[in-house]
């Protein structure tokens, strides 16, 4: 199976800094994403590259737990996630675009590529076929709620 990808805009009605600060408040995510159930963050001092935490969604009536670990970030305009489960890589990055005055559109693009000699994971196989369309609709939501959370704060 080649990678699979999925990506979603939305526009927040507040510039990047705040929208940043949203993004990577992970000790408060359960309470910004409601598809997120828990974070167990796993490293100490700023976000930034090395930084881990465990995030917990329930997606389709599963659970599952993934290990992150930031590899890319240039505060506030991006930052790459990545983690390794079941023979598969995810990859997820969170762009912000200033989009007019006072406004962001950020970007999210979450990919699964698996491992050589390895089977299909369960977030993997969600992107294929309706599976995308699930997926499409969480970070959609994920979307939603740090735009409900930067606009409430701001």
């Amino acid at each position: 199976m080649a990678t699979k990808s999925v990506t979603v805009e939305r526009r927040v009605a507040a510039s990047p800094g705040p929208v940043w600060e949203v993004l990577t408040d992970l000790r408060d995510m359960p309470r910004i994403l409601s598809g997120v159930e828990r974070v167990d963050v796993l490293t100490e001092g700023a976000f930034g590259v090395g930084t881990r935490w465990r995030e917990t969604r329930r997606m389709m009536g599963k659970e599952a737990t993934e290990e992150m670990t930031v590899t890319e970030a240039v505060p506030p305009d991006r930052y790459v996630t990545v983690a390794e489960s079941h023979g598969m890589r995810y990859v997820s990055e969170i762009a912000l675009r200033p989009d007019g005055e006072g406004a962001t559109t950020v970007r999210m693009t979450f990919s699964a590529t698996p491992a050589a000699g390895s089977r299909t994971g369960f977030l993997a196989k969600l992107l294929s076929g309706l599976g995308a369309k699930a997926v499409s609709r969480a970070l959609a939501k994920d979307l939603d709620d740090v735009a409900a959370s930067v606009e409430r704060r701001h």
